[in-house]
């Protein structure tokens, strides 16, 4: 299947790509386009020697995708002085560590992709322009949404608060920033995400997107109540973007291991899971999110000796969900009745 037949998978522009050691990592590299005319015009490339890359196997042999969209943790001096927060507490939006968490999966054949922006800077689990006109200084083209719940909690494709509700930006910022983040960085990395779906399909007939980040141990004080969150939480979009055999199993699996597993609450999955899983079309997308408690000291952003056999346990997951796939699991969009 070719995603461009679908205009849901339509998106931006591609990269060009380079190659290390026993795994490819594919990253952009900076072209005519991130030149700085004379006008001044924000330059994103230019904040990063890489934004993002794509960790490849030499050989795919399973049909699933990991993306790691808000593990980056690369805080460009621009970006800093736009604000007066100091680095630790912008850090509180990060997925830490993620990225390495699944990265061991690359061995069993999986590609994965992972962002080195940190989502302050940049949400690529967002439509494209998801923006709060609050945040500019000058008016929002007509294309943008300005009203989804995701703009209303300040969380938008170009955060104004981090995760503890703490504004970003000491000032507004001209509409021409956020364009020139979301056509240098987000497109771009739309566009790898969509030609690893794509060459997937091309290959196994189907194609699973794992979309892998974590969350705090505890809620936010206006957030889900005032308890302790599971070990792991399973979003599908409530039934929307995968296969129920796939959930199932996923959370079988996992609770085999000892973890305590939720599903779609309090996260159903965010715009790559809803935007990428189309059952009916054989594509599926799973978000899961990681309690940080298990792994990372959250007021040092330290790792902890926990990160070992989280990792190991994640790379069983994600092998075992697709050798399961590969012998035949029903990936039916719905369940037959009895």
């Amino acid at each position: 299947m070719d995603l461009e037949d679908d205009p849901r998978f339509t998106a931006g522009l591609g990269t060009e790509y380079g190659q290390k050691d026993a795994m490819e990592r594919h990253t952009p590299v900076r072209g005519p386009s991130a030149v700085i005319p004379a006008t001044g015009r924000s330059d994103p490339l230019a904040d990063f020697a890489k934004p993002f890359e794509t960790i490849t196997p030499r050989r795919q042999t399973l049909p699933l995708v990991l993306n790691s969209p808000h593990s980056g943790r690369v805080y460009p001096p621009r970006f800093l002085a736009a604000t007066d927060l100091d680095p630790l507490t912008l850090r509180r939006s990060e997925d830490s560590f993620v990225d390495e968490i699944f990265e061991g999966a690359v061995s069993y054949g999986i590609p994965l992709l992972k962002a080195h922006f940190p989502r302050a800077y940049l949400d690529v689990n967002r439509e494209p322009y998801e923006l709060d006109p609050a945040m500019f200084h000058d008016p929002l083209p007509a294309h943008v949404n300005t009203r989804s719940h995701r703009v209303a909690g300040g969380l938008g494709t170009i955060a104004r608060v981090v995760a503890d509700q703490t504004e970003i930006y000491r000032k507004r910022l001209p509409y021409s920033e956020a364009e020139a983040r979301i056509r240098d960085i987000y497109m771009p990395f739309h566009e790898t995400l969509k030609v690893l779906l794509e060459a997937t399909f091309q290959q196994f007939g189907k194609a699973i997107l794992i979309d892998c980040h974590s969350m705090p141990s505890t809620p936010a004080p206006s957030g889900d109540g005032d308890h302790g969150r599971p070990d792991i939480v399973l979003g599908d979009r409530y039934g929307t973007a995968c296969a129920p055999a796939l959930m199932d199993r996923a959370e079988t699996i996992l609770q085999s291991m000892g973890y305590n597993v939720a599903r779609n609450n309090p996260y159903a999955g965010g715009f790559n899971t809803e935007h990428y899983g189309a059952p009916a079309l054989g594509l599926h997308a799973l978000q899961i999110e990681i309690n940080r408690t298990l792994y990372m000291n959250e007021r040092t952003f330290e790792r902890t000796r926990g990160i070992s056999r989280l990792a190991r346990d994640m790379t069983k997951l994600v092998r075992k969900l697709g050798q399961e796939v590969q012998k035949g699991l029903n990936l039916e969009p719905h369940r037959r009745a009895s």
